[in-house]
């Protein structure tokens, strides 16, 4: 890889700094934040309470074990990340670091992750974070991306798990607000990623990942975006009905529901132009970041404030 696209993507010369941006890179620090965000809320949200140093040990545990998912998956998609424009710059098809080198951070990650989790938090937070990483190598990496158009659908329970986990890590127990945050997420991460696979049909086809709009097409793929929008829209409702969630969730709520929903429904009626990317895509999938972030900040705001 030449040094001027290393250093155009941010990579320094020095040997050093290059690979600790490297290492940082894969362990998909902009999805981990989102991680760690909502993990950070089921925690802050639980009835109990625990020393402060163990909040940020926690947190450092998710972050960990999120990144580990994340280097693994890397790891097993080499070729896929070296096919696709959106991921050909990641730091195994720059050359930054090797296969071996991701794998051995992840395992490692992971492992730090669990031992932290079980030393400052609990036997039911430690089993849910290892669940969650388990479930995100071996059946959404290894099994389900490259077989199915579900992949999505099904994998995505991986990603809604934080908020249980830190729900769990503060009261070792299961409730109605934190599987509420599950059901949220799990519902919020087909329409978010089936939006990139809108905008990026073309690399997903040219990497053979069977992402809905390749096999089926984007016009379905924009119709189960808005089935799935709907479904999210119901579900963003879910925490109200538990008694330490007030008015200020609720509209906080409906007035995100009302942008996601106009947004879809502009999505389902934008146009597709022959070999040129379809921008809506890509501006609803950064929506539902915003969605999501701004959901959960409702969840905390209206309990800081009630």
């Amino acid at each position: 890889m030449e040094v001027k696209t290393l250093l155009e993507e941010g990579y320094s010369n020095n040997i050093f700094l290059r690979k600790t941006k490297g290492y940082y890179e894969l362990m998909k620090p902009r999805v981990m934040s989102l991680v760690i965000f909502t993990a950070f809320t089921g925690m802050f949200l639980a009835p109990d309470q625990i020393p402060i140093l163990n909040y940020l040990i926690i947190i450092v545990a998710v972050a960990l074990g999120a990144g580990s998912s994340a280097a693994i998956n890397m790891w097993f998609d080499e070729d896929i990340d070296r096919t696709m424009e959106r991921t050909k710059l990641r730091p195994i098809p720059l050359g930054i670091v090797s296969k071996n080198e991701a794998l051995v951070l992840g395992i490692l990650t992971g492992t730090v992750s669990l031992i932290l989790m079980q030393w400052f938090s609990n036997s039911l937070a430690t089993s849910l974070l290892l669940f969650t990483i388990l479930f995100y190598i071996f059946i959404y990496t290894f099994w389900l991306k490259r077989t199915t158009s579900l992949n999505i659908v099904i994998g995505g329970a991986a990603g809604a798990i934080p908020p249980i986990i830190g729900w769990t890590s503060v009261t070792p127990e299961i409730s109605l607000l934190p599987l509420s945050m599950f059901v949220i997420i799990f519902f919020w991460t087909p329409p978010h990623f089936w939006a990139l696979s809108v905008y990026r049909c073309n690399d997903y086809a040219k990497a053979k990942v069977p992402m809905l709009p390749n096999v089926s097409s984007i016009e379905e793929t924009k119709k189960q975006i808005i089935f799935y929008s709907v479904i999210l829209i119901a579900s963003s409702y879910l925490p109200y009905i538990d008694r330490g969630v007030g008015l200020i969730y609720f509209v906080i709520a409906t007035i995100l529901n009302f942008f996601l929903l106009n947004n879809a429904i502009k999505l389902k009626k934008s146009k597709e132009k022959k070999s040129i990317p379809n921008t809506e895509g890509l501006k609803f999938f950064a929506l539902t970041i915003f969605y999501l972030f701004s959901l959960f900040a409702g969840l905390l705001i209206d309990h800081v404030i009630m």
